[in-house]
């Protein structure tokens, strides 16, 4: 073979070589290919959660202005990716003068902390629904947690977008992320749960792939 042909043979082989690679690369990223991001629709949604109260009832509330997207493919768990940004002055438990306390520095101290966040790390089969994993920012303090989720569709809605549903409920301790004020009971226990039961429902439509 002249010096010319094994040129050729060389460069022939250097591609067929990279096109193989590239196959293998694009075969093991098809999860990323595939998966659409979604942007959350805080009018078909709801952001919930739920302290004891003097040790005897439950007092409920919820965060009304916040935005976020959702990364998802049905076929690939782990194309998932979420994040979620919750103006931590939007609390609203239907009573002002508690909403105020709770926007002071006794609680979240909203001006000091003025944004709570959620970003995922993983998202894990459990049966017939998931586990999200990830990084909660609040009150300048981050912890991972995991919540438990159904995630529902897509579907298709009248107005021509894809549309995924998230629900799922978990429990924090306040006093892992520094909101410690509370008072004493006479009769024994304490005034504020540390336990706080948080309750997402979440409806995001498509913005296509990424």
């Amino acid at each position: 073979m002249n010096m010319k042909a094994k040129r050729l043979a060389g460069i022939f082989h250097f591609w067929g070589v990279l096109g193989f690679f590239m196959l293998v690369f694009l075969g093991q990223r098809t999860d990323v290919l595939a998966a659409e991001v979604y942007e959350i629709d805080p009018a078909h949604s709801s952001l919930n959660f739920a302290v004891k109260h003097l040790t005897v009832s439950t007092v409920t509330g919820q965060f009304i202005d916040y935005s976020g997207t959702i990364q998802y493919d049905p076929a690939e768990a782990s194309s998932f990716m979420s994040e979620v940004n919750i103006k931590a002055s939007s609390i609203d438990t239907r009573q002002e003068k508690r909403d105020a306390h709770l926007k002071s520095a006794d609680f979240f101290d909203v001006e000091k902390y003025p944004a709570i966040t959620f970003k995922s790390k993983r998202l894990t089969a459990q049966g017939g629904s998931y586990a999200i994993t990830g990084d909660l920012t609040m009150h300048g303090v981050t912890k991972e947690i995991s919540i438990p989720v159904i995630i529902s569709g897509p579907v298709n809605s009248p107005m021509g977008a894809k549309v995924i549903g998230l629900s799922g409920e978990t429990t924090i301790n306040r006093q892992d992320f520094g909101i410690s004020w509370n008072k004493t009971l006479d009769s024994g226990g304490f005034m504020v749960s540390d336990e706080v039961k948080i309750t997402v429902n979440i409806e995001a439509g498509n913005k296509g792939k990424k």
